[in-house]
């Protein structure tokens, strides 16, 4: 026995109003079926079938996934249709879970409970809920020993049925034998003129099979997306859910509501989050950090003791130990900082290599750069590392100090304990432990006259 996933990911999503399909819609900045499928690896299935339909092509070049197979499903005539196009994906003694592309928040622990059921002895297990308001939904019939019946979509409900509560949310597990079985059997005889999979827990029952039932802790878990005001609510709540775990965790988050997680944040002890910060990729922060306001970090490892200043921009870098960033810094691709170096105000730097204690205050430029242990670079200073074609590397050792307003043109190494001059353009290496400059002699003209501004007439 093995387990086989399908995740259902055919729909348009025509209340998306979007170029996009449905299922590739960002949630935390991920595809919602990136999410579904993501938890599908967590089950440790055999193999796991996404269903596509509209934009097929694009769906398969948007999401990954170990064991991860497409099938074409090119006419979208029902759930119970888009299940019989994967029947050969799956083996008469196999537990197949059915998901959905976009229902992308149900846990892990509410799909092991409802596998469990088909496991120890039911040929089929629903996820169902009860809501205060299950308009939309298809109804879960019982009868009067609380057994299941049937599932009734809403647009063929009575009014009797529709005033049922507990609802189907679409997610169910079968045995593989049994499900090849039902869903041969149906028909599309229907209001919608589709081939409904819910059809399959009367045709259970009709065998004389009971249907066994466990329900998601949140309704959060069961969540479907069909419109942008959905995607929004869903988006808040699932911000909610990221950062309360973050502050369970220890971590002071000044304003819950203005933190944005795209991605896995790990904190060390007592880390500060000021307002507007927003965290992607894979986020690293040691002890004692603290992040300013309107910040964006993306893919960043940061040890303890940092404080990165408001409106920093730092992207797959690497920042050592008490270290200080900004404020309105950017660290591009590459960047590596090692402990106490400061990175001030209006700095950008990529595939920059800095060294202990060494210093790049204000409104300069640092790429492809390897510099050593307590550099001081001045105001203005321009590492020019690209010639139009090629990008080149400037050394800078140990203890140099470079005036405000220099242009290091790469290729070039700048030797320990050197000094350059300010106004400098440093086209060759300069020697350890001398004074370099380069500039034009300052001129004076004497007796002359700033132009005069003409006036035109008209004729």
């Amino acid at each position: 026995m093995s387990l086989k996933v399908v995740i259902l990911a055919a729909g348009k999503g025509t209340r998306m109003k979007s170029n996009l399909p449905k299922v590739l819609q960002p949630l935390a900045g991920k595809p919602l079926l990136q999410h579904v499928i993501d938890t599908a690896q967590h089950l440790h299935s055999d193999n796991i079938v996404a269903v596509v339909g509209h934009g097929a092509e694009l769906v398969k070049t948007h999401v990954t996934g170990l064991n991860l197979e497409f099938v074409l499903q090119e006419q979208q005539l029902g759930t119970g249709h888009a299940v019989q196009q994967v029947q050969s994906h799956f083996e008469d003694d196999d537990t197949v879970l059915i998901l959905y592309g976009d229902v992308p928040l149900t846990k892990l622990t509410t799909l092991t409970r409802l596998l469990n059921l088909v496991e120890e002895q039911y040929p089929l297990a629903l996820l169902t809920i009860t809501l205060n308001d299950s308009n939309g939904y298809g109804r879960i019939i019982r009868d009067n020993q609380g057994e299941v019946l049937a599932i009734v979509e809403q647009k063929d409900a009575n009014p009797e049925q529709c005033c049922i509560k507990e609802v189907n949310t679409g997610i169910l597990a079968a045995k593989g034998y049994w499900l090849k079985r039902w869903i041969d059997q149906l028909t599309n005889q229907n209001s919608q003129g589709e081939y409904y999979l819910t059809d399959v827990i009367a045709l259970a029952v009709r065998e004389g099979f009971k249907i066994a039932t466990t329900h998601p802790e949140t309704e959060l878990e069961v969540l479907g997306v069909n419109d942008k005001l959905q995607l929004h609510t869903l988006e808040r709540e699932y911000q909610r859910l990221l950062v309360n775990d973050l502050m369970l965790n220890g971590v002071t988050i000044l304003d819950a509501h203005r933190v944005d997680i795209r991605g896995q944040v790990t904190a060390g002890r007592d880390v500060e989050v000021d307002v507007n910060v927003v965290f992607e990729g894979q986020i690293s922060l040691g002890d004692n950090v603290r992040i300013g306001a309107n910040c964006y970090l993306k893919d960043v490892t940061i040890l303890a003791n940092t404080v990165i200043h408001p409106f920093s921009h730092l992207e797959s870098c690497q920042i050592g130990e008490e270290c200080i960033i900004g404020p309105y810094a950017r660290l591009r691709p590459g960047t590596q900082l090692a402990n106490q170096v400061k990175i001030g105000n209006f700095v950008e730097t990529k595939k920059a290599v800095i060294g202990k204690d060494s210093k790049v205050n204000h409104l300069s430029y640092i790429g492809d750069t390897v510099m050593g242990t307590g550099v001081n670079i001045g105001a203005g200073t321009i590492t020019c590392n690209y010639d139009g074609v090629n990008k080149h590397v400037t050394h800078i050792g140990n203890n140099v100090f470079v005036g405000s307003d220099t242009q290091l043109i790469a290729p070039v190494n700048i030797g320990h304990d050197a000094t350059i001059g300010a106004g400098s353009t440093i086209t060759k290496d300069v020697p350890s432990g001398e004074l370099t400059l380069s500039r034009s002699k300052q001129l004076t003209l004497q007796g002359w006259k700033k132009p005069v501004k003409k006036s035109h007439k008209l004729r």
